[in-house]
């Protein structure tokens, strides 16, 4: 393999100097000039979690062709498989890509890949997600404050319940270093004030393990003694908000989410789910499409990245770090629809008429 990825920099090398050569002269060939069109790898982690494909995928290409005409993006998912993206990350490295954005499935076990891509010479992006190893950049939310704002919002729920109350915790999957800030962001907002009846990590952020363990909970802690949930995002959210249903618990507890899925925003207005968190995808995308574009022509990306993050390892590299929004029926309107993440219509279907009136949703 180390000979393949030695192999292909020999021909990117050779290639940029015929390139560099042929920009010299004063009839530079168009064969020349495709050559160097950089070629951007896009590694997005499942199709369980509704962004990626409904809106990571089309804004990172949009915002990417935006600022580079005459750029190609190669996009793929993983589906959850950490062995697919390994070989999906091991493609693009033998392609010789110029630069990679990579949302890893498991960031620990992508270590390996990217330590290959940086030996390769192919910068690596973490998008959403730190990954491990010898990245170049990183652009995300800030994931502590993602707990805090769901944290916050579920005692607010509570209201005069929270003395003694108890929820279940529906974390997401702990190899997701995101999820590990979620967590802890949450835990520094909840510890001391309720009780935390039951807690469970969601491998691959499954809706249906989400479903499973709160029938599980239901069952010990008692249909009666769950007045809050914390779940870590939407597709959590509704495996949760289904077991609870199934299970006759009335009146549902509240439950927080992330992502603003539109079946989030739907049940948030139906009274089903009390919040979600907001990370507006299109200023993420906008800063990991102009990290990767810098990136693949070489340039420095501390002119793009304002911030830093320090990795797993220790080294300190170059960040676009954004701001999460707490969204409850109350802002909708101020919020995702202001934004134009979704259009009224799409929002308030007939059985929502009354709900979506009352939040000013006409």
């Amino acid at each position: 393999m180390k000979a393949r990825i030695r192999d292909a920099v020999l021909a990117l090398t050779a290639v940029s100097t015929a390139v560099a050569l042929a920009a010299c002269g004063a009839d530079g060939g168009s064969d020349a000039a495709e050559s160097s069109d950089p070629v951007i790898g896009v590694l997005l982690p499942d199709a369980t979690t509704a962004r990626w494909e409904t809106q990571d995928k089309p804004m990172l290409d949009k915002e990417i062709k935006k600022r580079c005409a005459q750029c190609t993006v190669d996009q793929v998912n993983a589906k959850g498989d950490v062995a697919l993206q390994q070989e999906q990350m091991n493609s693009m490295i033998t392609k010789g890509v110029d630069a990679i954005l990579l949302v890893a499935v498991d960031a620990r076990s992508l270590a390996a890949s990217v330590r290959k891509a940086d030996e390769a010479g192919i910068p690596v992006i973490a998008y959403d997600r730190l990954a491990e190893g010898p990245i170049s950049g990183h652009v995300s939310f800030d994931g502590e404050e993602v707990g805090r704002l769901q944290g916050r919002a579920l005692l607010t729920a509570m209201g005069n319940e929270v003395p003694g109350a108890q929820i279940v915790m529906m974390n997401g999957d702990p190899t997701d270093p995101n999820a590990v800030l979620f967590k802890r962001g949450a835990l520094s907002e909840l510890m001391g004030k309720v009780k935390i009846g039951k807690a469970y990590d969601t491998l691959q952020w499954r809706p249906e393990t989400a479903n499973l363990n709160m029938s599980g909970a239901i069952s010990a802690l008692g249909a009666g003694n769950i007045q809050g949930v914390y779940a870590a995002n939407d597709g959590l959210a509704s495996g949760s908000i289904s077991a609870l249903k199934a299970n006759k618990v009335e009146p549902l507890p509240p439950v927080t989410g992330q992502d603003a899925e539109l079946g989030a925003v739907r049940r948030i207005l139906g009274g089903d789910q009390y919040m979600t968190v907001y990370k507006p995808f299109e200023p993420e995308a906008a800063a990991g499409a102009a990290l990767a574009v810098a990136a693949a022509r070489g340039e420095n990306l501390d002119r793009v990245a304002k911030d830093e993050v320090t990795t797993r390892g220790g080294r300190t590299v170059p960040a676009v770090m954004l701001t999460p929004i707490s969204v409850t029926a109350d802002n909708i309107k101020d919020t995702l629809v202001k934004d134009g993440v979704y259009t009224v219509q799409q929002i308030c279907t007939p059985q929502l008429g009354a709900a979506c009136e009352a939040a000013g949703l006409t």
